[in-house]
């Protein structure tokens, strides 16, 4: 199991917004190792012209994060945390390193 899942709200450590507050994971490429986060790590992506933009585009679009450089934001504490692992019930659950609560999946 991950330790980052879709719809985790989480905090980055390096970069350009690595300072601003935490944001939405939209999708997980868990064979390349990155994350996709809403709001973050803009780049331009320039189009050629098509019926859709006839005079050709420039659109900012979220690029890939590597996953290393992601850490979990708790909904409980609302601290930026290391996730574990915990087996309750037959089941393998993400748990919050700080304060031992469950993570939920991709709450």
């Amino acid at each position: 199991m991950p330790h980052i899942l879709k719809n985790d709200k989480v905090k980055l450590l390096a970069g350009v917004d690595s300072g601003k507050e935490p944001s939405r994971v939209v999708r997980v490429n868990a064979d390349k190792g990155t994350a996709i986060v809403q709001g973050r790590n803009m780049v331009w992506k320039h189009l050629r012209r098509s019926q859709d933009y006839p005079h050709g585009a420039r659109i900012q679009k979220e690029a890939a994060i590597p996953i290393s450089k992601l850490m979990v934001v708790c909904p409980a504490c609302n601290k930026p945390t290391r996730v574990k692992h915990a087996i309750t019930e037959k089941t393998k659950v993400r748990v919050c390193a700080k304060c031992k609560k469950p993570l939920g999946e991709g709450k």
